[in-house]
């Protein structure tokens, strides 16, 4: 709510302060991916949604998560007590006011919240008669930030933004919800020990491994409680999803069980696997995720798809480094542009003096 609304001031009468729980701004970004789109003429700039030179412009809502208690109960018939008396154990009693305040009706969950981007003509989301593409992300620090290969979250996250341009330059709408859900809800350090574990296991990573060392690390495959997740949509009036840009079949399930129609599903696009996560796509399809026209793996075909060891990855930032290191001797032993004495350059040497070699120059 406004900070000078009635609700708000009212409430500053009584002691009691009020903060939103919900922000919208505009957003306006240049996305590699996308400049390459409009590059290679999968896009095209209209001047408003997607502007020459690859930026892109929409809404962005951040939403914090609000529990209404006795709701909460409801939805899941559940007894309220109950469901007090859990939330007071599984988050380490740090919330004492859930058993001793029965009459706090509201909590606030020590847990992510969502960022939600609108492109297009949001007023179109409700009308099913209009394009809708829709792509729900679970946060990927390493690959939506840095550019990991293990995973396809990036990748599929483009994808998903490439999509929702299009769908909003039709005349509809696309709708990215962004979740803090690092490591399927298990936490970025967990995560790390999950690919470590893969990587270093005997034959190395491997997809009839994928879920199992997840598992060891963990004790479960998956904590993301899908269930509440498709809130975002429903309160921007989702009803009919023409394009689902995912292939999960919890999220399939729990948008479909939330009552949205969900005409098309799409798998990520072949060439936009890295070579290292055709490891987890693999699995992920046996495992039931939505394949498209991919094919399935048998359990047996499963352990023919690797990835990289852990040595692999070992040997190439060793190597990384001799190089970095030999070019600081070269920069360091540079005279008034001669260079002195032998040069030695990873697995050979030779005199500065000749023409340089080509590792050198490389």
């Amino acid at each position: 709510s406004a900070p000078d609304s009635a609700l708000s001031t009212a409430a500053r009468a009584r002691g009691v302060s009020v903060q939103p729980s919900i922000a919208i701004s505009r957003f306006e970004a240049r996305m590699p991916e996308i400049v390459e789109a409009l590059r290679e003429g999968r896009l095209s700039a209209d001047g408003t949604i997607l502007r020459e030179g690859g930026v892109v412009s929409c809404i962005k809502a951040s939403i914090e998560p609000v529990w209404h208690l006795p709701g909460i109960a409801r939805r899941f018939k559940l007894d309220e007590e109950a469901l007090r008396r859990k939330l007071f154990e599984h988050t380490g009693g740090m919330f004492p006011e859930l058993v001793t305040r029965a009459d706090l009706e509201i909590f606030l969950p020590p847990i992510g919240g969502c960022t939600v981007l609108i492109f297009g003509d949001e007023a179109s989301i409700p009308d099913t008669s209009r394009p809708l593409v829709v792509r729900v992300h679970d946060e990927c620090n390493g690959s939506d930030v840095f550019g990991s290969d293990i995973c396809t979250c990036r990748p599929y996250l483009l994808h998903g933004i490439e999509e929702c341009v299009r769908a909003a330059q039709a005349g509809g709408a696309g709708v990215i919800v962004y979740n803090r859900k690092e490591g399927r809800a298990l936490g970025e350090v967990t995560k790390f020990m999950v690919y470590n574990a893969r990587k270093r296991q005997a034959g190395g990573d491997s997809a009839q491994n994928y879920f199992k060392r997840t598992r060891q690390i963990a004790g479960v495959e998956d904590m993301r409680f899908q269930e509440l997740m498709p809130d975002p949509l429903l309160w921007l009036g989702v009803r009919k999803i023409d394009r689902f840009i995912s292939m999960s079949d919890m999220k399939y399930d729990a948008v479909v069980g939330a009552g949205i129609e969900i005409v098309t599903r799409v798998d990520i696009p072949e060439e936009l696997i890295p070579a290292d996560a055709k490891v987890e796509i693999d699995a992920k399809m046996y495992a039931g995720y939505y394949a498209g026209d991919k094919q399935v793996k048998s359990w047996e075909e499963l352990n023919q798809t690797v990835g990289r060891k852990a040595a692999d990855d070992e040997a190439a930032a060793a190597a990384a480094a001799a190089k970095a290191a030999a070019r600081a001797a070269i920069a360091g032993g540079k005279n008034g542009g001669r260079e002195k004495g032998l040069h030695l350059s990873f697995d050979h040497e030779h005199d500065p003096a000749d023409a340089p070699c080509l590792p050198c120059e490389e």
